[in-house]
């Protein structure tokens, strides 16, 4: 078998909440560059995921489509937009990866803080104590040789983190 790739992207800079719900909230100019430069390092770090999972909020949206941008040619991978990744925590998220089937060799999520942050801290099998969790653009790489559906704490060690800055 294997190795499954789970790489946790925080959705980058937004505008701050205003009259819009916050739901609807837009990537600012400096979000849409970040969001960019995450899909070039993905790119450079051979991170092409095989599916997307992505909450349907706006600014997750739109960093997608900038990392998908970045990420460039090659075989476009399936996107499902997963109301849980929004309204839910990180049992929503373990639940989604579950779920995957195990031909899926990497698979990223755009989703939000704490959700995000939380779900890496959980997968870990070291556990961390003291982490200020992901930054917008922010991404976390975790790698297991187990089956998708074996997801659980600590069964994913974390291999990269990066925070992406245009």
């Amino acid at each position: 078998m294997s190795a499954r790739t789970l790489v946790l992207l925080r959705h980058a800079k937004a505008e701050t909440p205003g009259e819009l719900p916050d739901f609807e909230r837009r990537l600012t100019d400096r979000g849409r560059a970040d969001a960019g430069a995450a899909g070039a390092w993905l790119a450079a770090e051979n991170l092409r995921p095989d599916l997307v999972l992505c909450s349907p909020a706006t600014r997750t949206r739109q960093t997608w489509d900038a990392v998908a941008a970045a990420l460039g040619g090659g075989d476009a991978p399936e996107v499902r937009y997963e109301d849980g990744l929004y309204a839910g925590g990180r049992t929503e998220v373990v639940d989604l990866l579950r779920d995957v089937p195990d031909s899926i060799g990497i698979v990223l999520i755009v989703g939000h803080n704490p959700t995000v942050s939380d779900v890496s801290i959980l997968l870990r099998p070291d556990g961390y104590a003291v982490y200020e969790g992901l930054k917008t653009a922010g991404i976390a790489v975790h790698r297991t040789e187990a089956s998708w559906s074996a997801t659980e704490p600590g069964s994913m060690a974390l291999v990269a983190e990066h925070t992406a800055r245009a």
